[in-house]
């Protein structure tokens, strides 16, 4: 097996979403594995393999769904949604006895702070990206959070 080979065999394993491969021929073993971040190296209790079952559904009337309210796409198209920008721990104060940083119908000014989000025992100012009113507060206090979820909508202004 020459170089060519192998980044052959590479170029098909980006091409069909391969994680892993492995070939032996001729007495040579080769393995390649894509790197896809930090593994578990425990041991997860055997399970049956999950089994798939298609669910099907049908097709709604023309009728109802010009009759559907359109309310939740329409809610949030005036408003500046403030995203998770990392993983941690919400806090909407400084302190667990202090008062929130901000509450639902108050004022905020640009760089404001917002909230603080945990990450590896840091704590990390979330700020205002615009001048407006705080409409929403997407997360509970003391909550885990995710990349992109959100945190607060602003109503501009």
């Amino acid at each position: 097996m020459d170089l060519d080979e192998i980044k052959r065999i590479l170029e098909l394993m980006r091409e069909n979403g391969l994680a892993e491969f492995e070939l032996e021929q001729e007495g040579v073993k080769l393995r390649l594995r894509k790197d896809s971040g930090p593994q578990w190296t425990g041991h997860a209790p055997l399970s049956p393999s999950p089994v798939f079952v298609p669910q099907v559904t049908a097709a709604p009337n023309p009728g109802e769904l010009a009759s559907a309210p359109l309310t939740v796409a329409s809610e949030d198209v005036d408003l500046a949604i403030i995203k998770s920008p990392i993983v941690g721990t919400f806090y909407r104060a400084s302190e667990p006895d202090a008062k929130p940083f901000t509450d639902v119908g108050q004022m905020v000014k640009t760089g404001q702070v917002l909230c603080i989000i945990e990450a590896m025992k840091l704590m990390n100012e979330i700020n205002a990206e615009c001048d407006g009113e705080v409409v929403k507060v997407y997360v509970e206090n003391g909550r885990a959070v995710h990349y992109g979820e959100r945190l607060f909508a602003i109503r501009p202004t």
